[in-house]
């Protein structure tokens, strides 16, 4: 197998659809014609609601933004999977639009493909159905932040969610995290600025350092 080969051989088994699957499913994802490979230029729309396939999409290399009208939702980065939304449930839209970042490599497995690993790997619906849990846990902390209220909550309800024990590095400007929060860049300066003087955080430029995470919860109470 070439170098390429055993990179692609790599990122698989170490993404979410695969672990644990046993070499069997992961021979098939590397091997079966039905796989689509598919690449996009940077600023390409690879899904939008009106147009999708029913496929799990795998990121192999890039980054492909998902925005929810003009909210950004989130940003899939190499070995991430995208397509749930539409895999199994039967509308005729999709629920997002998935744009190229940078120029990306994708791989596609269709529905019936899907179907068909399932049925004879069951640790890859196992792992599917983990994923779909992880997404629920991951939207439902999209609706705490932007139900939060004023900007300041938004923001702090973010960092509690997202941050880890010393903050969150951010993977947008401070404008895309304000389009996330759903609130204006100057309130989110603002925001930024008045946990910063109560020694909540310190920030600096995309980095958020958490410095009393008491006291940065005392804000959303």
């Amino acid at each position: 197998m070439t170098g390429e080969g055993e990179a692609l051989r790599t990122l698989l088994a170490q993404s979410f659809l695969f672990r644990d699957g046993g070499e069997e499913a992961l021979e098939a994802a590397l091997s079966d014609r039905r796989v689509i490979r598919r690449q996009a230029e940077k600023g390409e729309v690879i899904y939008d609601p009106d147009h999708f396939q029913r496929c799990l999409g795998v990121v192999l290399e890039g980054e492909v933004q998902v925005n929810k009208g003009s909210l950004i939702m989130s940003v899939l980065r190499r070995g991430d999977l995208f397509g749930a939304a539409a895999l199994f449930y039967q509308r005729p839209d999709y629920a997002t639009t998935l744009t190229a970042r940078t120029p990306c490599r994708l791989l596609l497995f269709p529905q019936t493909l899907m179907e068909e690993w399932m049925g004879r790997w069951p640790q890859v619906g196992r792992n599917y159905v983990r994923y779909l849990s992880q997404r629920i846990w991951f939207l439902s902390g999209k609706i705490d932040a932007l139900t939060a209220g004023t900007a300041q909550r938004k923001l702090v309800q973010y960092l509690l969610d997202w941050g880890g024990e010393d903050g969150v590095e951010l993977d947008c400007s401070l404008t895309g995290l304000a389009g996330r929060l759903g609130v204006s860049r100057a309130s989110l300066y603002r925001a930024l600025d008045e946990l910063q003087a109560r020694g909540a955080i310190a920030h600096r430029g995309r980095s958020i350092r958490i410095l009393n995470q008491k006291l940065l919860a005392h804000n959303v109470e």
